[in-house]
């Protein structure tokens, strides 16, 4: 199971879960970050430093944030 990030990224992409993560499964996108599901390892260090409360791990997001587990998972389809 991976960490997905949701809406409170959009527009303000910060960064700083892209600095830390240690296998750079991160990336930016026009709006926000977003985070590749099969090379994410579940570390956690994205979560600690997002300064939005954006990123939850995948079974944990909030009910109404739930189509950004699949806009995550469309974003590196379409790459």
């Amino acid at each position: 199971m991976a960490f997905v990030i949701t809406s409170p990224c959009i527009g303000e992409k910060y960064g700083e879960c892209a600095e830390v993560c240690p296998v750079d499964c991160i990336e930016e996108g026009e709006e926000m970050f977003f985070i590749n599901p099969d090379i994410c390892i579940d570390c956690g260090a994205c979560e600690a430093v997002c300064p939005v409360t954006a990123i939850f791990m995948e079974d944990e997001v909030p009910d109404e944030e739930h189509e950004y587990i699949e806009l995550n998972r469309r974003f590196f389809e379409e790459k």
